[in-house]
């Protein structure tokens, strides 16, 4: 009779167990994604391309998801771009103030583009831009930004899977500058953060050459050693995290879902040089 009793208990919370996880996962896939592509952010310089060393954001751009409510809420100080994610963290990273910048004209009106692969219900649309304070070659604060937004645009509903609108850009803005902007969700407590790097007035708009990826720190992979899930290794000129125990298996082999995770590009040092030596005959 008590193992009956115990094994209905058991039925019953496994029930619910499951019910439970049922609508965890209905609420993940109903959750809101997108980033902007006018002016060009961050992390579709990653996603396209443009930028190396990313880390995971160059397959998820739309992912930069973070607290609500900035400025007085949102990701803490240099975290802003990455939405607070860590793993976003290369978002943040100046990379020497040579990021790729667009050229726009202050004061004209420009058309603000998002791109949606989970529209959701939606409050508003902020845009922030950077101060006199701003330091190109420090990770954004609130202390870089004008108080005020230069533009909200309200919004009521879901958007679609793209959603352009003008507003007028901030007069009064030379030089280079970085525009935030924030698409805060009507139903969670979360919102979505894009960086653009922008310059108003005369340059070519390159921001420079691309900075050269760092040292290798990780050890070089080698197929005889065993690696356990969390391990770094570089290879070919790129450090990789494995995803769980392997042995003789070559990162940059094994395709996406492979044991190898791709954490970013890294210089790997030169190969020692070797030295011919002359002997003389006796």
């Amino acid at each position: 009779m008590k193992r009956t009793l115990i094994r209905t208990a058991l039925a019953a919370l496994t029930g619910t167990a499951t019910v439970a996880a049922l609508g965890i996962i209905g609420a993940q896939s109903a959750s809101a994604h997108g980033y902007t592509d006018s002016p060009t952010s961050r992390q579709l310089l990653c996603a396209n391309g443009t930028v190396t060393n990313c880390g995971p954001i160059q397959w998820e751009p739309q992912s930069v998801e973070g607290p609500d409510g900035f400025p007085a809420g949102g990701p803490a100080d240099g975290q802003i771009c990455a939405g607070g994610n860590q793993a976003f963290a290369p978002l943040d990273n100046p990379r020497g103030g040579n990021w790729p910048a667009q050229n726009l004209v202050a004061g004209a009106n420009h058309q603000f583009s998002w791109v949606f692969t989970a529209p959701h219900s939606t409050s508003k649309f902020e845009y922030f831009i950077t101060n006199n304070n701003y330091n190109p070659l420090e990770p954004l604060t609130r202390a870089m930004l004008e108080p005020q937004p230069f533009a909200v645009v309200p919004f009521q509903g879901q958007p679609p899977f793209r959603y352009t609108h003008t507003s007028q850009l901030p007069t009064n803005k030379q030089g280079r500058h970085l525009i935030l902007a924030v698409w805060t969700v009507a139903d969670t407590p979360n919102a979505f953060y894009a960086c653009h790097d922008v310059i108003f007035g005369d340059d070519n708009g390159g921001g420079g050459p691309e900075p050269e990826p760092p040292a290798c720190e990780a050890p070089a992979w080698s197929s005889g050693t065993v690696y356990l899930g969390g391990d770094t290794v570089s290879h070919q000129g790129v450090e990789y995290r494995a995803r769980w125990w392997t042995q003789g298996e070559e990162p940059g082999t094994g395709g996406e879902w492979g044991v190898w995770q791709p954490v970013g590009d890294c210089d790997e040092p030169a190969a020692p040089a070797f030295t011919t030596m002359a002997f003389g005959s006796s």
